[in-house]
C-alpha cells in the first residue's frame, strides 16, 4: 500500500505533467487506500492549481474534497501577495463553487494560510482574521477564518516550516489544559465555539488515543473534557462535544470524504455508538447533530442520508438535536425554494417550522 507522501508525490507529478485540473479529476475517481487523508491530498493538488492558474483556478474547485482546494487557492494568493491580497481572496470566494456556505468556508481555508503566514503566531492571526468578518455575513468570514487557524495547528504539519508549526504546538497545546488554546485569553470570545469543534484530535491525544486509528474504548475520556466546561457555557459546551460527531464520520467512512453520504446505515450506527461515550445527554446530543453537519455538508452532500441518518439517532435528546440541525441546515443551505420545501415535508411534522421561512 502506498503512502501517503507517495500518493502525494503521485499527484503532484501528474498535475505538473498534465495539469492540475485533470488531477483533480483523477482524484475525484481513483480508488485509494482506506484512510488516505484525501483532504490534504486535494490540498496539495490545489496548490499547484494555483501555481498554474492563480486565483482563477478556483472555479475548478469543487466541493468534494471538504474545500482542500479552494483554501489552496486563497492561501497560495496570500502567500504571494500578503496582506493586501485581502480584497481579491473576497472576490475568488465568491467564486467558490457550492452551495450558500461555499464563501465562508473559503474563509476557513484562509485561515490556515495566515496561521502559516504569522509563523503560527495567534495575536497577528487572530488579528488579520478579523479583519475579514462583514455584517452581512454577522462576522462569519472571521470566526471560520480563525477556526481554520486551530485545524491547521491540530494538523497542519506546518508547511513550509514544520519547526515553526512544531514549537506553535508546544506554545498553545498545553499538557495542564486539555482546552488550549480556546480557552486562553487571546482567543476571542465569538471564536471560542468554534475552536472547541476543531479541537477534537487533541482531546483524543489527552487520552491517549492513536489519530491514526483510534480506540473506541478511549473515546469516554476524551469526551471528559468536555464535560468539564461548565453547564453555564452551553454554546462552548455543545461545541466542545460535537466536534468529536464531526470528526466520527469521515473516520468511519476510512477518511473517504469523496462520498460518505453512499455510507452504509451500519456504519452511520456506529456513529451514534461512539456519541453514546460521551454519557452524558448534552454531550451526546450535540455530537449527534455535528456528525448531521458533516454529513449533511452545507447542502453538498445527497440530503437522502442525512434523513437515514437521524432515523437511527437514539430517542430523546439525540433524535431531536439531529432532527433540528437537519431543519436548520435545509432552511440554510437550500436555495430553491421547490426543493427545499420537499425536503421539509420529509421532516418530522414536530420540526417542519424550522424549515419554514
Amino acid at each position: 500500500m502506498q503512502s501517503f507522501d507517495a500518493l502525494k508525490a503521485n499527484f503532484e507529478e501528474l498535475a505538473d505533467r498534465k495539469g492540475a485540473r485533470y488531477a483533480l479529476e483523477v482524484l475525484r475517481r481513483a480508488p485509494l487506500p482506506p484512510n488516505t487523508d484525501l483532504h490534504l491530498l486535494a490540498h496539495a493538488v490545489g496548490d499547484k492549481l494555483y501555481a498554474q492558474e492563480g486565483v482563477d483556478g478556483i472555479a475548478a474547485c469543487t466541493p468534494e474534497f471538504r474545500n482542500a482546494c479552494s483554501h489552496s487557492i486563497v492561501v497560495g494568493a496570500l502567500r504571494e501577495e500578503g496582506e493586501g491580497v485581502l480584497p481579491k481572496i473576497r472576490e475568488a470566494c465568491k467564486k467558490a463553487p457550492g452551495g450558500p456556505g461555499a464563501y465562508t468556508m473559503c474563509f476557513h481555508g484562509l485561515g490556515h494560510g495566515v496561521f502559516s503566514f504569522y509563523d503560527f503566531e495567534y495575536p497577528q492571526t487572530i488579528a488579520m482574521c478579523e479583519k475579514t468578518g462583514t455584517p452581512e455575513y454577522r462576522n462569519r468570514e472571521a470566526i471560520e477564518c480563525i477556526g481554520g487557524s486551530v485545524m491547521e495547528l491540530m494538523g497542519g504539519g506546518g508547511g513550509h516550516d514544520p519547526s515553526a508549526w512544531e514549537y506553535a504546538r508546544e506554545t498553545y497545546l498545553t499538557k495542564k489544559d486539555p482546552l488550549s488554546p480556546c480557552m486562553a485569553d487571546f482567543m476571542p470570545e465569538s471564536a471560542r465555539a468554534i475552536c472547541l469543534t476543531y479541537l477534537t484530535p487533541q482531546l483524543w491525544q489527552h487520552a491517549g488515543v492513536e489519530l491514526g486509528i483510534p480506540d473506541p474504548e478511549l473515546f469516554p475520556e476524551a469526551f471528559s473534557y468536555c464535560d468539564k466546561i461548565p453547564k453555564d457555557k452551553p454554546e462552548l459546551r455543545l461545541a466542545c462535544f460535537g466536534g468529536f460527531g464531526k470528526e466520527f464520520i469521515p473516520l468511519v467512512a476510512a477518511r473517504d470524504i469523496r462520498a460518505v453520504d453512499k455510507m452504509p446505515s451500519e456504519s452511520m450506527s456506529t456513529v451514534m455508538s461512539w456519541c453514546e461515550k460521551a454519557q452524558v445527554s448534552d454531550g451526546i446530543a450535540a455530537c449527534v447533530a455535528e456528525g448531521l453537519s458533516s454529513l449533511f455538508w452545507g447542502g453538498e452532500n445527497d440530503p437522502e442520508a442525512s434523513f437515514r441518518y437521524c432515523a437511527l439517532a437514539p430517542a430523546g435528546e439525540p433524535s431531536r438535536a439531529c432532527y433540528e440541525r437537519l431543519a436548520g441546515a435545509i432552511r440554510s443551505y437550500i436555495p430553491d425554494a421547490a426543493n427545499r420545501q420537499v425536503l421539509c415535508e420529509k421532516v418530522p411534522p414536530l420540526y417542519r417550522p424550522i424549515c419554514a421561512f
